[in-house]
């Protein structure tokens, strides 16, 4: 056991070492690469840059043999530029085939056209790099009076080669010299380890045969002397925890009786032997009535024989309705020594759980289906506008265009409510609470919302205080609210009707109240409108660009403003929603 432990911990180690020289080392390396490669290009860029220097390249490049002109120019900036024989070089290239007409290290003939040389000749500048490559260039078109030239510096990496081997040479001395550390602190930490865990090893093989008698003498007050410690309790403590196996008994009866699953225990012919409060409420029956047996009672899930001729591992589930519940039932027979045994039914109510799944399957349809129809519209458009591509007038390209976007943005908005509903649960929304008037929100509100509610042939009104409503809270959240609350209002009021904000003080509390004259809103449905993805009609809702969360996420900002949301509303005749808020105090105002 010696030597494997002490293999781990020396192989560990060394891993341990190996694995951060490499990433260091890599990390190192790829700085000073891309270090000498930013400073290049920077250099490049603002030598290039100078204005002046580019007016000489251009007078040099109109004069008779430009390329020479142009040579002895490069020349006097050789200095800025970094030329350096052997190292980094200029070339005066031709712009029209790329030939070299002129160099710093005479270097004539044909070089290859790199990327950066072919984008010069197309006439752009040529400052790309690439991490790779085993250089570094820039090229840039310079032409005058009909004479197109290329200026061309090029690094062969000869400097930033050499800085990385040295750097790697320090590194794996260092590495060396870790690996010989590493080896003689594994072997000593090892030793310090070993000698305790093989005492216990020794105690333990004892104590599986059934002496409990020696104690292990406590050497340190580290871990190791702590888990001896303990050893020796255990082997005091056997004896007392065969008295405590009764009173465990004791407790998993408590257990039993007030555990939330239903459990029902039957003798082998079928009667009532035993249960709990959560079964009788579960299955809605008197256990203790005569004639109550397990046919009757999970008879149609299993009959009694068939349970008891199950294997001691086998478990049969079914599912039973009792009333308004949902119950999953799980029989499975128990056997005790000398005497027929019997069966055993767990009951768990899944009523809630049938209802979360039911209401996930809904949103993910409502989702689904609201992300549909937008990507439909966004792919259609935007095959047409790729496959009519410059045959379509510059009007409609702008409104296929306009409808891409539009639909983009309602897909961002379903996203961004799922978001908000989903940062509410995780306790992770965030508000900037500050006190602020709540009758300059609803006037912004009313102003930002006005002409789009007209345009439906809605009329808008507004009704204020004369005082101002102040209230503690964010006031960018109140404002999404009010805006929800009204653009409901606007989807459900047909044209020709009238969405009114009306604003007043009730005691200590300030109401925003928006009132339509719209389809209103079923007393049945009321309730339970704030539940997420609810919809009075699941139809009309989609079909008008509702998802079921607008007003949930509204329920739970008014919520977190210690306020509240209250609904009156008629069939045919209309709705008012009203927000309530607590009032600033004067003294905080």
């Amino acid at each position: 056991m010696r030597r494997g432990l002490q293999f781990k911990l020396v192989f560990v180690l060394l891993l341990l070492i190996v694995a951060l020289m490499v990433v260091v080392s890599a990390f190192l390396i790829r700085g000073v690469v891309q270090f000498y490669m930013g400073g290049f290009y920077q250099q490049m860029q603002e030598v290039f840059g100078d204005q002046s220097f580019v007016t000489d390249l251009r007078e040099a490049a109109g004069e008779p043999e430009g390329e020479t002109h142009l040579a002895e120019v490069m020349s006097a900036y050789s200095g800025a530029l970094g030329i350096d024989a052997g190292i980094r070089s200029f070339y005066i290239l031709s712009g029209d085939t790329g030939r070299v007409l002129a160099s710093s290290d005479n270097e004539m003939g044909d070089l290859e056209l790199t990327p950066n040389i072919i984008t010069a000749l197309a006439g752009s500048e040529g400052y790309a790099s690439e991490a790779g490559a085993a250089y570094m260039d820039v090229a840039v078109p310079i032409s005058n009076e009909g004479s197109r030239y290329v200026v061309y510096v090029r690094d062969n990496k000869q400097t930033v080669t050499a800085l990385t081997r040295q750097l790697f040479t320090i590194i794996l001395e260092a590495l060396l010299v870790a690996l010989v550390i590493s080896v003689l602190l594994a072997i000593l930490l090892s030793k310090t380890l070993v000698v305790p865990i093989q005492g216990l090893t020794r105690a333990a093989n004892r104590m599986a045969a059934g002496d409990f008698s020696e104690q292990i003498p406590v050497q340190a007050g580290d871990e190791i002397g702590v888990l001896t410690d303990t050893f020796n309790d255990m082997a005091s403590q056997l004896h007392d925890t065969l008295q405590e196996i009764e009173n465990e008994r004791n407790k998993l009866a408590t257990v039993f009786l007030h555990m939330t699953d239903g459990i029902v225990a039957f003798s082998g012919d079928g009667s009532v032997i035993q249960f709990n409060p959560a079964a009788e409420r579960f299955l809605g029956l008197r256990l203790t009535d005569d004639g109550l047996d397990f046919d009757r009672v999970f008879g149609d899930i299993a009959p009694l024989t068939r349970v008891l001729d199950m294997g001691q591992d086998e478990v049969i589930e079914g599912k039973k309705e009792c009333g308004t519940r949902s119950l999953d039932v799980f029989l499975a027979p128990f056997r005790g020594e000398g005497a027929q045994g019997g069966i055993l039914a767990v009951v768990h109510d899944v009523t809630e759980q049938r209802r979360s799944d039911e209401m996930r399957r809904e949103f993910v349809a409502n989702v689904s289906h609201e992300l549909r129809t937008p990507i439909t519209n966004v792919r259609s458009y935007a095959e047409t506008l790729v496959a009519s591509a410059g045959d379509l007038p510059p009007e409609t390209e702008q409104r296929f265009l306009n409808v891409i976007l539009g639909e983009s943005d309602r897909m961002t908005k379903i996203v961004q409510d799922l978001l908000a509903l989903s940062r509410f649960d995780a306790g992770e929304m965030q508000f900037s609470m500050a006190p602020f008037d709540l009758t300059e929100s609803a006037v912004k509100v009313y102003e930002a919302m006005r002409l789009d509610v007209e345009k439906h042939g809605i009329d808008l009104h507004i009704s204020l205080p004369t005082e101002p409503l102040r209230v503690y809270g964010d006031q960018a959240r109140i404002e999404q609210v009010i805006i929800n609350i009204m653009t409901n209002a606007e989807r459900y009021t047909p044209s020709g009707g009238s969405v009114t904000m009306e604003l007043e003080r009730d005691r200590s509390t300030v109401i925003v109240r928006v009132r339509d004259t719209g389809i209103g809103i079923p007393e049945e449905d009321i309730p339970h409108i704030f539940d997420r993805f609810y919809r009075v009609d699941k139809a009309r809702s989609r079909a008008m660009g509702g998802t079921g969360l607008g007003l949930s996420i509204a329920y739970e900002i008014v919520r977190r403003h210690s306020g509240e949301i209250r609904v009156d509303s008629k069939v045919g005749e209309g709705t008012a929603f009203s927000i309530c808020l607590p009032e600033l105090e004067e003294q905080d105002r």
